[in-house]
């Protein structure tokens, strides 16, 4: 029987199976909420049916509450009020899982009085991924099924467990045969009847809370382990507030106390930037301007010139995905020193228990060495990952193009470069891409996919494809100097290089970016990196404060000195000499040091950023405000919890950041004009996310 558009209803023997079917996800919206509690009650009514199953078709369990309906006005039966219904039943209500049992589902399933679920299946509560937490119970039920440390570890990772683990830690009390749920459930179902088992509720349950009393170093230890992860975020403390109060309170003022908690955060900002990211990396994925039935090219081998850091890096990820790599050197040496890098970090992956040790010598059978460019000629990808320069970039280019079979592709690995210039090396500008790694570039999951203006659309569209295929999250954006990522990092770098010049230290700058939300401040992360990237040693012109350094030999961490000094474990302090240079130089230029203060860091910064972010969107080189917000907080550390550039300004309000731009441009120039774009925007009443 029907029960509406998205539940069915039907009884088997002394069961009734209430089955959901609501593509994609069977996520909890307004439908499958009451249709699932219109089935629970017509069971209960029904003299014939003894207990029921609750099972979801398609490809997974609940995968969570509907996104989209956050925050907009509630339809009864709310979540907690289904979950009434199910946990009130007079008759035993089983779930059973496969696919994914995501926070409101797995809530769902808690208050169920018994779990089966198929081995493959997984379970989590995900919700501090959206600045969110568990706000049906999770907070409360599953601490009195897993106990206390184990409930807190899930909630904060947001990672799922296998059912495996689920069944060892007793969060599920039966094991299904994988593709035979529906009629093991039913079975489980049989059994509860035959033996007359109880109606289980995990609200009463107190044991696994009774073995945490007195013991308040638990929170204190979770608290201390995660205080540097979790740094300026606020959903995980309110997480373990709400799990504190399963010991202080009552289960019904339990619950009261999680909505409580629950509220603070959908109301903050953050919970709204961290949905932002969420919805905006879904969205980057789509390619706008491109036929949506344009098909990808198969990539079934792989080339990359360059067996460095960034040429290893890339490799790895191929590797990683099962695609075989032949990886070209100028040298034996060059490449042999390559290869035993990328071992390596393979060998060190598999020590820390992250992989099998025997995929270190699979991974390591797809890569192949060369020193021959000749050895490219059946690659369906070329990846270029040779030293930045525009000259040695068109050589490599005009080579590839002779060797490179027809239809192959061409990619290089610029950061700032014009690629089409390098493209006009070819006689076919059309197959040629700009696939920018960020460095690790096997950890960093960004990628910036550049299409130029010759790329032909099944290029673009296999591009963004691969950045799949081998586990990236790949921006779409348009050619020119630094494309999107690396062109606000210039603005930035200018205002900083001119802070500290004008009279603010580079710690007082780094203070106020780390203030902020990044994990580092700027001139750390120039020092991390190494100051001589990109640096050009034949050229000694002292133009800057960096390059004065470089020629000091001061490269960063890797010489124990750059802005700061380093001793043999990396710890920095503030260094003199770093200090002495950047005063003699504001002297050279004819620079009066000043007082500066953290709000004037803190304006100048920002504010150039989200300038330069506006006039790449005005340009067309990225196609979303929100490609922009990815860009940022997947590649260069922009603090998840504020969203990217763009939704931190739409946050502050355009029309305030059009005022300071006017105030910072009449204080320090041309660099804080305001984007014709901004203008435009702020003129009608609009903002960057209607860009």
């Amino acid at each position: 029987m029907k029960v509406n558009d998205v539940v069915t209803y039907e009884v088997e023997g002394p069961i009734a199976v209430i089955t959901v079917n609501s593509p994609p996800v069977n996520a909890l919206s307004n439908a499958v909420r009451q249709g699932v509690a219109d089935a629970v009650q017509t069971a209960i009514g029904d003299s014939a049916v003894g207990a029921m199953v609750l099972i979801c078709d398609g490809r997974t369990f609940f995968a969570g509450a509907e996104i989209s309906e956050l925050g907009k006005p509630q339809v009864e039966p709310s979540l907690r009020n289904l979950q009434l219904i199910v946990e009130n039943a007079t008759k035993p209500v089983i779930a059973a899982m496969h696919g994914t049992a995501l926070g409101g589902g797995l809530e769902l399933a808690l208050v169920a009085h018994y779990r089966i679920a198929v081995p493959s299946a997984k379970m989590g509560l995900p919700e501090i991924k959206l600045g969110l937490l568990p706000g049906a119970g999770g907070t409360q039920r599953l601490p009195r099924v897993i106990g206390i440390a184990k409930a807190l570890d899930l909630i904060l990772s947001g990672d799922p467990v296998s059912a495996t683990s689920a069944k060892a830690m007793g969060l599920i009390d039966e094991l299904a045969t994988e593709g035979n749920l529906r009629a093991d459930a039913l079975t489980l179902a049989c059994r509860v009847l035959e033996e007359k088992r109880p109606l289980l509720k995990v609200r009463d349950r107190a044991d696994k809370l009774d073995e945490a009393r007195g013991k308040p170093e638990i929170f204190a230890e979770i608290r201390q382990a995660n205080a540097k992860k979790f740094r300026g975020y606020k959903a995980p403390e309110n997480i373990v507030r709400a799990v504190e109060a399963t010991l202080e309170l009552p289960f019904d003022q339990g619950m009261v106390r999680e909505r409580e908690l629950f509220n603070e955060l959908e109301k903050d900002s953050q919970s709204a930037a961290q949905r932002h990211v969420f919805f905006a990396e879904r969205l980057a994925a789509k390619v706008s301007g491109i036929p949506s039935d344009t098909a990808a090219l198969p990539i079934k081998k792989v080339g990359v010139i360059g067996a460095g850091t960034m040429g290893g890096g890339i490799a790895m990820n191929f590797a990683n995905a099962g695609i075989p790599v032949t990886i070209v050197e100028t040298s034996q040496e060059a490449l042999e020193r390559g290869l035993r890098i990328i071992r390596g970090n393979y060998e060190t992956t598999a020590k820390k228990g992250k992989m099998k040790p025997e995929d270190v010598d699979t991974r390591m059978g797809l890569l192949t060495g060369s020193v021959a460019m000749g050895d490219l000629a059946d690659c369906d990808l070329i990846i270029e990952a040779v030293f930045e320069n525009l000259d040695v970039k068109r050589e490599v280019f005009a080579r590839l193009d002779r060797i490179a079979k027809p239809g192959a592709i061409l990619a290089t690995n610029t950061s700032y470069l014009d690629i089409d210039d390098i493209a006009a090396a070819t006689q076919r500008p059309e197959s040629v891409v700009g696939l920018h790694f960020f460095s690790p570039a096997n950890v960093m999951k960004l990628l910036e996919v550049v299409r130029t203006k010759d790329t032909k659309p099944e290029i673009t569209v296999t591009a963004m494809k691969l950045a799949k295929t081998i586990g990236k999250i790949g921006v779409l954006v348009g050619n020119g100097f630094g494309f999107v990522g690396n062109r606000i990092l210039a603005a930035r770098n200018t205002q900083a290089d001119r802070l500290v010049l004008e009279g603010a230290t580079p710690w007082a700058v780094d203070k106020v970016l780390y203030d902020f939300g990044f994990a580092m401040g700027h001139f750390q992360m120039r020092d991390l990196v190494g100051l001589d990237v990109g640096w050009n040693r034949e050229a000694t012109s002292s133009a800057n404060v960096r390059e004065i350094l470089n020629e000091m030999g001061r490269h960063g961490q890797k010489t124990k000195g750059g802005y700061y000094d380093y001793d043999e474990n990396r710890k920095q302090t503030p260094s003199p000499v770093a200090m002495q240079v950047i005063e003699d130089f504001a002297v050279e230029q004819g620079i009066a040091r000043r007082a500066v203060s953290d709000e004037e860091i803190h304006d100048r910064i920002l504010f150039a950023m989200v300038n330069e972010g506006a006039r790449i969107l005005d340009e067309g080189i990225a196609s979303r405000a929100s490609d922009i917000d990815i860009v940022w907080v997947t590649g260069y550390g922009w603090p998840k919890y504020r969203g990217g550039p763009m939704f931190w300004a739409d946050l502050q309000g355009l029309p305030v950041v059009l005022e300071k731009l006017k105030t910072l441009e009449a204080a320090h120039g041309e660099a804080f004009k305001p984007s014709p774009l901004i203008e435009r925007l702020v003129a009608q009443g609009k903002g960057f996310k209607d860009a």
